[in-house]
């Protein structure tokens, strides 16, 4: 179930399906880098302005699903219009910083998201765009990203599948709101 924070920005109402903390893996796979799979940790949030605030890290996992090295991690703020518009602008730790534009699919949770502008430092590898498609799916967040860079063409390199974490506090506060359910348990289902 999706839930709007009563001091979300109006204009942010179509991206709540964003908002909160989300943890899963995915693969990567990019020419000159290594194929792996990858965690993720991502966090939408708002404070009642009119944007959303973005973080995701990720990092590599072995055969047994352990964290073994970071991989990447991106920072940014999130806007929609009145004419379900998105703009993205996002910093990542490789040197990069990107303007996205995009939209909100026609009812349903769909994101489609292509760069417009990308700024590089020295330090950072080759890019030169990408896209990326974020959908709401079945009560999981999913993903996937496509890049380019002057010798590799536009193609998917990273998607993942993520699903909403639970906090101490948000379970103690279903626990307030369950009202009467009967003592054993049972009769709940029948």
């Amino acid at each position: 179930m999706i839930e709007i924070p009563s001091d979300l920005h109006p204009d942010l109402r179509p991206l709540a399906f964003l908002l909160g903390n989300w943890a899963g893996a995915g693969v990567s796979d990019f020419p000159g880098a290594e194929k792996c799979n990858f965690g993720q940790e991502v966090t939408f949030s708002q404070d009642g302005r009119d944007f959303l605030e973005y973080h995701s890290h990720t990092w590599v996992l072995d055969a047994e699903g352990n964290k073994v090295k970071p991989l990447e991690s991106e920072s940014g703020f999130w806007r929609i219009d009145k004419d379900r518009k998105v703009e993205v602008v996002m910093v990542r730790d490789d040197g990069v910083v990107e303007v996205w534009y995009g939209e909100l699919a026609d009812k349903k949770p769909q994101i489609d998201l292509a760069t417009d502008a990308v700024a590089r430092t020295a330090a950072s590898g080759p890019y030169s765009g990408g896209k990326r498609l974020y959908g709401y799916v079945k009560s999981d967040l999913m993903w996937v990203g496509e890049k380019q860079t002057p010798e590799v063409p536009l193609r998917p390199y990273m998607s993942a599948q993520l699903k909403k974490v639970v906090s101490p506090e948000d379970v103690a506060a279903m626990a307030r709101n369950l009202g009467d359910l009967p003592d054993d348990g049972i009769a709940f289902f029948k």
